[in-house]
């Protein structure tokens, strides 16, 4: 086998403003949010998942979607992307303003009914009519499968089963999907080998990763994901995230550690690392606590070249 390459660039998508924020019960203030994502297009931050247009008492966090969305429409620089998780979502999403709607769907059964109250086939089949509204509005549209890499009620999940999920994905016109590691529970080699299973099945998909970093796992899994073609990954600025379906499920990998990690290997994502580090800090004073960031805490390598002690005098 030949070596395989890694990307010179890749898309960054910055989550923390839905995913990052769903899980936080003390109220986030409109117009902080709308403050932390324009700090956020700030740093070179080209795509934005702005919110999630669900039921307000289902997350009471996003209840204010339309009043975000309205608030960040000045940045046309800014790609903005929102999860719908119904028709009233994406007719909500896309009267705000919404481009981009992003279709959620468990992998098992029984993360989807937890999460949907439904099974995953009647879950996939009510997602038709946003596709229908999507079209109709010319608004783009991607698919989703969470808990991808290991469901915490089912364990891993089969190839077969993620390929019959993709396959009726394409039956419905859909070619992206993000493929989410939502519990944590996945690791390289996996990876690796759903991504080139799935990309030999399925040739003209985009790939996409969600990767949360529970076990400490995901800066590993996106080389995989990386190595096997993905050009694009989700992440939430210090590190913030996680699923109200998924117990004890942590917060997606760091932005600025992803970042940090990808430009340490002269890949390119037109991110500049110490304003995200600024935009971070803040949010870790405004939200009260991170979810898991190791830059934030041990800075940047080039932080530490530093002259040796009693050397500061030399040269």
């Amino acid at each position: 086998m030949g070596e395989r390459s890694l990307p010179a660039q890749v898309t960054i998508w910055e989550v923390l403003p839905r995913d990052g924020f769903q899980m936080e019960k003390k109220w986030i203030p409109t117009e902080e949010k709308v403050r932390i994502i324009h700090g956020l297009a700030q740093t070179g931050i080209k795509h934005i998942e702005a919110t999630a247009f669900v039921h307000p008492k289902a997350i009471p966090q996003l209840k204010d979607a339309e009043k975000v969305v309205k608030g960040v429409m000045d940045l046309g620089e800014v790609s903005f992307r929102a999860l719908v998780p119904n028709v009233k979502g994406a007719e909500r999403a896309i009267e705000a303003g919404i481009q981009d709607l992003k279709l959620l769907l468990s992998s098992t059964d029984s993360h989807s009914l937890n999460n949907s109250n439904c099974t995953v086939a009647e879950a996939q089949e009510k997602l038709l009519p946003i596709i229908d509204l999507a079209e109709k509005h010319h608004v783009e549209y991607s698919g989703s499968l969470t808990v991808a890499f290991g469901c915490p009620y089912e364990g891993e999940v089969s190839l077969e089963r993620l390929n019959a999920l993709i396959e009726r994905y394409q039956e419905m016109g859909i070619r992206k999907v993000s493929l989410a590691d939502t519990t944590g529970m996945g690791n390289p080699l996996q990876v690796s080998k759903v991504l080139r299973n799935l990309r030999a099945a399925f040739p003209k998909f985009e790939f996409s990763l969600h990767l949360h970093n529970t076990r400490g796992m995901a800066f590993a899994n996106a080389i995989a994901g990386l190595s096997e073609g993905v050009l694009s990954l989700d992440s939430s600025v210090a590190g913030l995230g996680g699923c109200p379906y998924a117990p004890n499920a942590a917060g997606n990998i760091a932005t600025e550690d992803l970042v940090h990690g990808l430009h340490e290997m002269d890949i390119k994502t037109g991110i500049n690392v110490d304003e995200l580090l600024k935009v971070a800090r803040g949010v870790v004073e405004t939200i009260g606590h991170d979810g898991g960031s190791f830059v934030l805490k041990a800075g940047q390598n080039k932080d530490l070249h530093q002259k040796p002690k009693g050397q500061e005098k030399l040269g």
